[in-house]
């Protein structure tokens, strides 16, 4: 390597629980490309938006108990997806620390703060009108959320 060019920060885990496995690849700096399957189409869609928006490469399969109940499913690729990231980021050296953003789409906003400080912490101030979405919870983006702040280590305020 020479000095201009810097360590890939990408990362690849597994997860196997006895309700879900997940196999997960992650590049932080890649260009927005994905392929996911979670066999919920609207969590599906929510990592595609991420991945495409932020410029990652997501690479995501996960089989879990939807059957039952899609919680175990969300909350477990959450941690995936926080290992895989605190695994790419390395040292974390030369990123901006901080961010936010303010998103309005529709008859929503969203507004995000986040502090990559290997300090988890999580506020979450939701309140929904309607709890689904198709046939998808929208209370698990609380648990989902949750499990890739704590695994990433990651403050991050969601109101």
């Amino acid at each position: 390597m020479t000095e201009t060019s810097k360590a890939p920060r990408s990362a690849t885990s597994e997860r196997k629980t006895k309700e879900t496995e997940i196999r997960m690849k992650l590049d932080l700096d890649g260009s927005g490309r994905y392929e996911i399957d979670t066999g919920i189409p609207f969590f599906d869609h929510m990592l595609s938006s991420l991945s495409r928006h932020a410029l990652f490469d997501l690479e995501l399969v996960a089989k879990g108990d939807i059957e039952v109940d899609a919680h175990h499913t969300v909350e477990d690729v959450g941690i995936v997806f926080g290992q895989t990231f605190r695994e790419a980021l390395g040292t974390a050296e030369g990123i901006r620390r901080y961010a936010s953003v303010v998103l309005p789409m529709a008859e929503s906003k969203v507004e995000v703060a986040v502090d990559i400080s290997n300090r988890p912490f999580m506020v979450y101030e939701v309140e929904f009108e309607n709890n689904r979405i198709g046939d998808f919870d929208a209370t698990l983006a609380e648990d989902f959320l949750q499990a890739v702040s704590q695994n990433a280590g990651i403050d991050l305020h969601v109101e």
